[in-house]
C-alpha cells in the first residue's frame, strides 16, 4: 500500500450512537476512522461469583466491515474516550494495539506494517484538565515512525482558532510533545470550528487537531467537513 493514499477520518461524536453508526455504514471510502468520545453501554449481564444478579458487560458499536481497536473498559464509568475502526480491506497490514508502550485509557497507539516498515497511529482525547498530555509529558516515551497523531485536545489557541485571539501555555506542551515524536501541526485547507455549541451565545470551538510526521507531502492538505 502507498501511504499517501491512506484515507483517515477523525471525529469527536460526543457519545452519539446514531452518528457513529452512520459513519460506519456510509464512509467505507475511508481506510481508518478515529473516534473520540464513543458511546459505551451495558450489553448484558454475565455470571459472577460475587453477585447473584451477575456483572455488567460493557461494550460499544461494532460493524462487520470494520475492525475495532480500543481498550476494554472494566465498567461504563471508566470507559475509554478513544477508539479506532480499521477497514477490513487493510487487515493484511496486521494492525495491533500497543498498550505496552502507552498505557493510558484515553490514548490509543496502533501499530501496522507496510512494506516491511512499522508505523504508528495515535488517537488522543485530552480532557479539560489536559490529563492525556500530562501523561505523555511525564513518560517521555520515544516512538519512531508515528504517521499521524490526532484527536480532541481541548485547547484553544490563536494558532489554530482564528476566532480566539489568545495563546495558551498548554498548547506549548502539546507542540513540544508533537515535536518529540517528529510531528508537525497541520493547517486545514478550509477554516471551520470543529465543535459546534448547542447553547445560544456560546462560542464554537476549534479543539480537534491533526499532526503528521515531518516531511510528509500531505502536510496541510486535509479538510474539515462542517456538515458532519
Amino acid at each position: 500500500m502507498i501511504l499517501k493514499n491512506l484515507k483517515i477520518l477523525s471525529q469527536n461524536i460526543q457519545k452519539n450512537h446514531l452518528i457513529v453508526n452512520t459513519i460506519l455504514k456510509t464512509q467505507s471510502y475511508f481506510d481508518i476512522i478515529l473516534i473520540q468520545e464513543l458511546p459505551w453501554s451495558v450489553i448484558y449481564k454475565v455470571p459472577s461469583t460475587s453477585s447473584s444478579e451477575g456483572e455488567n458487560l460493557v461494550g460499544t458499536i461494532h460493524h462487520p466491515n470494520w475492525l475495532l481497536f480500543t481498550i476494554n473498559p472494566v465498567k461504563k464509568a471508566t470507559s475509554p474516550k478513544v477508539t479506532a475502526y480499521i477497514n477490513i480491506c487493510l487487515s493484511s497490514l496486521c494492525f495491533s494495539l500497543r498498550s505496552d508502550i502507552i498505557n493510558y485509557i484515553d490514548i490509543l497507539l496502533i501499530l501496522f506494517t507496510n512494506n516491511c516498515t512499522q508505523y504508528f497511529i495515535m488517537n488522543i482525547y485530552s480532557n479539560s484538565s489536559h490529563l492525556a498530555l500530562k501523561y505523555l509529558k511525564d513518560i517521555e516515551v520515544n516512538i519512531d515512525n508515528i504517521l499521524i497523531m490526532t484527536g480532541d485536545f481541548n485547547i484553544r489557541n490563536s494558532l489554530w482558532d482564528p476566532a480566539f485571539l489568545h495563546h495558551s501555555s498548554t498548547s506549548d506542551n502539546l507542540l513540544i510533545i508533537a515535536d518529540s515524536f517528529h510531528l508537525a501541526f497541520l493547517t486545514p485547507t478550509n477554516s471551520y470550528p470543529t465543535r459546534y455549541s448547542d447553547i445560544v451565545g456560546e462560542a464554537n470551538l476549534t479543539i480537534d487537531l491533526i499532526f503528521l510526521r515531518y516531511g510528509s507531502t500531505e502536510l496541510n492538505q486535509h479538510s474539515i467537513h462542517p456538515n458532519w
